[in-house]
């Protein structure tokens, strides 16, 4: 017992060395790598628990609410990243993504619909509530999109199975944009919308932060530090910051719609700061993948990376997810 006493407190003393070896880190670093976020193996430190909310279980009818001046390459690029969810491709497909993200289920035991289908689209070019934006001024650019106008054709107010998803162009700062979030989601209050909806937004990092939320595909030139070899990628479609929002993209939706109200699935006890089904998985894109490093992905006749197809040829690089299931991050490029 003596030796076994001996063996815990050099253990422990090792353990504390790499916490403050951990902790010296810049934020940057930290950002990153995530480092007590990211569980590519399998893992019971994540308490990942169901708290009786519902998931989004019906089909599920997206809307983009297009807000800003936007480049039509780069809508056409989002585009078929959506239709790619519910549309055959070779595997490992998008869909074959969502089909971790589809064994989520309610307390019926209701799964997540597999089908997402994009049902229409608003454009907001005029800047409606200007350039300067608001966690809360994104529920009212989504009052905008569904009220009646004489001069455009407003999007429906779908409360049975409707998601909006706000995509903010390269001009506009979002409260928290590239210092804390990427994107972001919640569900809309009925005294400024009129009706509880779910919502996500992500906004082009292009040209404002393409290190902090378009990596892969750029590093950050402020962090002080050389990025690890080999982890920056060329961007599958051309432009870092559309293929950046891909991945975050991706990472809301299956959010939004496993924890839809923030009292369905997630970590920890704080509902206010729920760790969700992509917390867990920033930064791995395959095996292996953690601590810096992507993990194993493919790569096109360019070089760029990527670990999913879609339609028309696509391709994509998308974060893995958490799954419940296998107790581990995992998407379907996944080695084992």
């Amino acid at each position: 017992m003596q030796s076994l006493h001996i063996l815990l407190i050099l253990l422990f003393h090792a353990f504390m060395f790499q916490v403050l070896e951990s902790s010296l880190l810049t934020e940057n670093q930290q950002y990153y790598y995530n480092q007590e976020k990211n569980y590519e193996g399998s893992s019971n430190l994540v308490d990942l628990k169901y708290h009786m909310g519902p998931v989004l279980a019906s089909s599920i009818n997206l809307y983009i609410i297009w807000y800003g001046e936007w480049n039509p390459t780069h809508q056409s690029t989002i585009r078929d990243f959506i239709h790619s969810f519910s549309s055959p491709a070779p595997y490992p497909s998008v869909s074959d993504w969502w089909s971790t993200v589809s064994l989520y289920t309610d307390q019926t035991g209701s799964n997540i619909s597999q089908t997402i289908t994009l049902s229409n689209e608003f454009h907001d070019f005029k800047y409606s509530h200007g350039k300067h934006l608001t966690r809360l001024s994104i529920q009212s650019i989504i009052k905008n999109s569904v009220s009646l106008s004489p001069y455009r054709k407003p999007l429906p107010l779908n409360y049975e199975n409707g998601l909006y998803l706000v995509l903010t162009s390269s001009d506009v700062q979002v409260q928290e944009f590239c210092r804390a979030v990427c994107g972001f989601h919640y569900f809309t209050f009925p005294s400024v919308v009129g009706v509880t909806v779910p919502y996500a937004w992500i906004g082009y990092s292009g040209t404002q932060c393409p290190g902090m939320c378009a990596y892969p595909f750029a590093w950050d030139k402020y962090s002080g530090v050389a990025p690890p070899h080999g982890s920056i990628m060329g961007a599958p479609n051309g432009d870092a910051g559309v293929d950046g929002m891909i991945s975050v993209i991706a990472h809301e939706l299956a959010e939004v719609s496993s924890n839809p109200l923030i009292n369905a699935w997630y970590a920890g006890d704080d509902p206010t700061a729920p760790i969700e089904i992509g917390d867990l998985c920033v930064g791995v894109y395959g095996s292996g993948g953690g601590g810096g490093y992507l993990g194993e992905v493919e790569k096109d006749l360019r070089g760029n990376g990527y670990n999913l197809n879609g339609v028309k040829g696509r391709k994509f690089l998308v974060q893995w997810v958490w799954s419940h299931v296998r107790r581990r991050c995992f998407g379907p490029n996944a080695l084992d």
